[in-house]
């Protein structure tokens, strides 16, 4: 049987605490495990080049976040990456994509034995992106709106040459109200809709769904990013849902109030950042679709994986260009993908029209 997480992050509010189907409202809870990668090791754990592994879903919008920063600021050598199947089961997230079923760097076949040799019987939720120590086998870290900050901030002595800057600093103020805002409404506010248990609590939700879709719209009417002229954290944030958004939350989470291709501007905003590089190469939409309606039996219980809607329009024009805007700054875009790290062909916009 599936196991019924919500996602990739934390989360209480549900019957064991990480399910999000409880009788209480659904509610996102702290990152157990907060230490924190730095540049001075004052946790105890130093940015070091090849010391630590980053394990993600290409399912989760969570895990998402982390993908593009690393990719976006060149750190595929120095921190690799495990990819987990997108079905998880009751022992947590699987490397079943791995031969053997094996992470072939860790050595374990659950993320869950990464949490166990940090504290033995750790009783909540195995949740991604989590960073862990690979000479101890040890989890650093699963606080998902801590790790890629510290990947633009902590990590910069190995950034690729052209690195852009992420979360730079006399900008941090206003990306960081941007951010509270659609992380509550927006990120938050999709799972807060899809995991209601009852009437109000999901049209509140919605309303706050639609409330701040509908200002991130006017404010992008006539800007091309954000905060500034260029991407920065916000942007990723705001992407990993709206990626998702027409896929999978639209139908499966009830937030139908319009799709995201009826929004002239943030469908617009969401193609261009898609076919930026590092944005769009790094989306899974065969993992997406295949975690939120086999995962959630609770919503989905037959279990049936819908085929629409078509995503081939992730790659027609999008005239955002016409704002302005300097994508990476003073930087450069980042390389090609490395073979290794390449979305399947199943998963690709272009592969995915409807009835195909």
């Amino acid at each position: 049987m599936p196991h019924p997480s919500s996602d990739g992050a934390p989360a209480d509010g549900g019957a064991d605490g990480n399910t999000g189907y409880g009788s209480k409202p659904f509610k996102r809870s702290k990152s157990h495990f907060a230490d924190r990668i730095t540049a001075d090791g004052r946790d105890g754990w130093p940015v070091e080049a090849g010391r630590y592994r980053l394990v993600v879903s290409r399912a989760c919008p969570w895990a998402s976040r982390a993908v593009i920063s690393r990719r976006l600021l060149g750190l595929e050598d120095a921190l690799s990456l495990a990819v987990t199947d997108p079905i998880q089961d009751d022992r947590s997230w699987r490397f079943t994509l791995d031969p053997d079923g094996r992470d072939p760097v860790l050595g374990i076949r659950f993320l869950r034995e990464a949490y166990d040799a940090r504290e033995k019987d750790y009783p909540g939720g195995v949740s991604v992106p989590a960073i862990v120590d690979i000479p101890s086998g040890q989890l650093v870290t699963n606080d998902f709106q801590q790790i890629t900050l510290d990947l633009a901030t902590e990590w910069t002595a190995l950034h690729r040459p052209g690195a852009p800057e992420l979360y730079p600093e006399p900008l941090r103020e206003e990306i960081d109200i941007v951010m509270a805002g659609v992380y509550r409404d927006v990120n938050n506010g999709v799972y807060r809709a899809g995991f209601a248990t009852g009437q109000g609590e999901y049209e509140a939700a919605f309303r706050d769904l639609f409330r701040r879709l509908d200002l991130l719209s006017e404010r992008l009417a006539e800007r091309r990013y954000l905060v500034g002229d260029t991407i920065t954290e916000a942007d990723i944030r705001l992407f990993t849902t709206l990626v998702r958004f027409d896929a999978v939350y639209h139908g499966h989470f009830k937030c139908n109030g319009f799709k995201l291709t009826e929004d002239r501007v943030l469908w617009a905003y969401a193609r261009d950042l898609f076919q930026t590089p590092g944005f769009g190469d790094t989306v899974d939409f065969h993992h997406i679709k295949q975690h939120y309606y086999r995962v959630h039996a609770g919503i989905n219980p037959t279990g049936i994986v819908p085929v629409g809607p078509d995503l081939s329009g992730w790659l027609m024009p999008h005239h955002r260009e016409e704002l302005g805007g300097r994508p990476f700054g003073h930087g450069t875009p980042p390389g090609p993908v490395p073979a290794a790290e390449e979305v399947p062909p199943s998963g690709r916009a272009e592969h995915l029209l409807t009835g195909s």
